[in-house]
């Protein structure tokens, strides 16, 4: 049986937390959820914090409903990240080489999977893998000019 490690690192301004789950498919899953699920937390906590000052009050049940938003932002997100993470991955293994048709291929995948989970029509799934692939892409020539 594999077995986990867990391991973190804070250099000024980048954070890096280390999962080793004895599988490199699974460590970029997990690692790309976990980063992109944190990032979206942290977006729901900033959101909710401004709509809370902008009411001027905190109750019990406006903390539980922003802790559920948080905790619903962050798995959804997490998980698109994971699957898109994994998409890509496969996609270089399964290729032999590592570049930007990586990217598109992962996106795609991920777009038209996330689209038919959530029960979108065909043409709708069509549209979201084109419009994940186009993402996916974009970001990775993004990559190549910094």
């Amino acid at each position: 049986m594999p077995r986990s490690r867990f391991a973190g690192s804070l250099i000024s301004p980048k954070v890096d937390v280390v999962i080793d789950m004895g599988n490199p498919f699974l460590n970029h899953t997990v690692d790309a959820f976990l980063k992109i699920g944190t990032v979206a937390a942290t977006k729901t906590v900033a959101e909710e914090t401004y709509e809370i000052v902008k009411r001027g009050s905190v109750s019990n049940h406006n903390f539980e409903k922003s802790l559920k938003k948080m905790c619903k932002e962050g798995a959804y997100w997490g998980t698109v990240a994971g699957v898109y993470a994994g998409m890509e991955y496969g996609a270089e293994r399964i290729r032999g080489t590592r570049d930007w048709k990586n990217a598109m291929i992962g996106g795609a995948l991920t777009g038209a999977i996330v689209s038919a989970a959530s029960n979108n029509n065909r043409d709708k799934i069509v549209m979201d893998a084109i419009t994940g692939g186009a993402v996916a892409t974009a970001a990775e020539f993004l990559n190549y000019l910094t």
